[in-house]
């Protein structure tokens, strides 16, 4: 959804006969909203389609429902405190959602034993830390902190992992995409855009192919919140060539180029990434804001139709106290909010900010789940408060 790749062998036009080895090679259509959106045309060795056998896992294990529990309150999330261990997508624990995105969070510490596949929604992993690749019948990425995963919906891959990972991880369920303001009419990135073609890294082609990978036949999927075990009767991976614009790519978050105005601009500016119902900002080290008398440090405000998630990763945040790398916050819909005691002040005369965070906006309220309830800070709504013992936050 980027830009159009080719990798491998592919024939002259698509829908022909396609013989490889003297075989005849299986076309693979990859299609978005139907046929009517981008799409991505694989060539495989054998039938990629034939099941051996199924079974029902019930739900994720780390899905958790997810309710409001009153009265309404800014939150902290100390997610450095949701327990370590596991493969990345069955580890993974649902912190926030609605019906537009989940906001999941992973500490794996081994690698996914199956190939697996989100059939929920595109997939946007943060790497706050740790070290790897995926591999999917598309080739290879390689990602390491800092770097923003995607994965379309879907699409069958597995993570391997060089050391621990810490993930954040975005489950847009329409979709996840470029903003249509940053491309042209013939969908080139705009020269004015915040990232060029160049910044997105697609997927590499191993010397003889995806198949070389060793990738498992079984696939587990998850659809409707509840897993699906399948093993193929071929190998899924056994892919000669494709083309097209749907594929997983890394983007590194410093990769993004911040906008700076005379006095401070709107959090619009961040815009990395867009879905249905939310947006996502990335907030990167920067020059600030250039007038004599500007307050780089965002207003207090009410955005009255969005929630606000943000993911710390990195820096002096310049708003905040009290929060910490992974740490997450939920501003509701229907409170105002803004800076802590004193960082509004302090602001003034600063050059530059070396924040490092994720920002997630949505339309619709997210709910907190029991996994987010478990590592809530107390006392972060009323920390605020000036005074001694005003705002403690543990």
């Amino acid at each position: 959804m980027i830009h159009r790749v080719q990798k491998g062998s592919v024939p002259a036009k698509p829908h022909t006969a396609f013989y490889v080895e003297g075989r005849l090679a299986y076309e693979h259509c990859f299609t978005r909203r139907g046929f009517e959106g981008a799409y991505t045309i694989l060539y495989h060795r054998r039938e990629p389609h034939w099941v051996r056998t199924e079974e029902e896992l019930g739900a994720h294990p780390g899905a958790s429902p997810t309710a409001w529990d009153g009265p309404v309150r800014r939150r902290h999330f100390l997610t450095p405190q949701l327990p370590e261990g596991g493969e990345p997508f069955l580890g993974r624990k649902l912190l926030l959602a609605n019906k537009d995105v989940g906001v999941w969070i992973a500490r794996p510490t081994a690698d996914d034993t199956t190939l697996v596949a989100n059939g929920d929604g595109d997939e946007l992993i943060f790497v706050h830390s740790g070290r790897g690749r995926l591999e999917c019948p598309l080739g290879v990425l390689h990602f390491s902190p800092g770097d923003y995963v995607f994965v379309p919906r879907a699409l069958p891959y597995r993570l391997r992992l060089s050391e621990p990972g810490f993930f954040l991880i975005l489950e847009g369920r329409s979709f996840i995409d470029v903003p249509r303001q940053f491309r042209n009419p013939a969908g080139q990135l705009l020269m004015g855009a915040p990232y060029s073609h160049r910044d997105f890294q697609e997927p590499a082609w191993p010397d003889g192919g995806p198949a070389t990978l060793g990738a498992p036949r079984v696939v587990t999927l998850l659809r409707h919140g509840r897993l699906s075990r399948l093993e193929y009767v071929h190998d899924p991976f056994d892919v000669i060539g494709w083309d097209g614009q749907v594929w997983p790519f890394v983007f590194p978050i410093r990769c993004f180029q911040p906008k700076t105005g005379l006095v401070h601009l709107p959090p619009t500016i961040h815009t990395t990434f867009a879905g249905g119902g939310f947006v996502v900002c990335s907030f990167v080290p920067r020059v600030v804001d250039f007038h004599p008398q500007a307050i780089p440090c965002p207003y207090p405000h009410s955005s009255v139709d969005c929630d606000e998630v943000i993911f710390y990763a990195e820096g002096n945040f310049t708003s905040r106290r009290g929060v910490g790398p992974a740490s997450v916050t939920l501003h509701p819909i229907g409170l105002p909010h803004g800076p802590h005691p004193g960082r509004y002040e302090a602001s003034i005369g600063t050059t530059r900010t070396d924040e490092l965070a994720v920002m997630v906006d949505t339309f619709a309220p997210l709910l907190p789940s029991d996994h987010a309830r478990a590592v809530e800070a107390p006392g972060y709504n009323q920390s605020w408060l000036a005074g001694e013992n005003g705002g403690v936050m543990e």
